[in-house]
């Protein structure tokens, strides 16, 4: 994924997985199609973070910062 949407996420109350989907509507209803692939801060992984939520692809990266999430499309590899 070279762009997509930076979310910050300071929410505490809900499910991280309610978060994320949260993030992935916002997504899908301003730019009219649905993310594929969430990035997100390996400090998660600690939460309970799924691999797989519906159709989107949860993965970790140490270049988002922590109570954010990087939602997009995946490119071609």
């Amino acid at each position: 994924m070279d762009v997509g949407m930076l979310w910050y996420d300071a929410a505490t109350g809900p499910g991280l997985g309610d978060r994320i989907r949260h993030a992935a509507d916002y997504y899908r209803d301003k730019y009219g199609k649905a993310p594929d692939l969430c990035m997100v801060n390996p400090s998660l992984k600690e939460q309970g973070l799924p691999r797989q939520l519906g159709g989107l692809e949860i993965r970790t990266s140490r270049s988002v910062l922590a109570h954010h999430f990087w939602l997009g499309v995946r490119g071609e590899d």
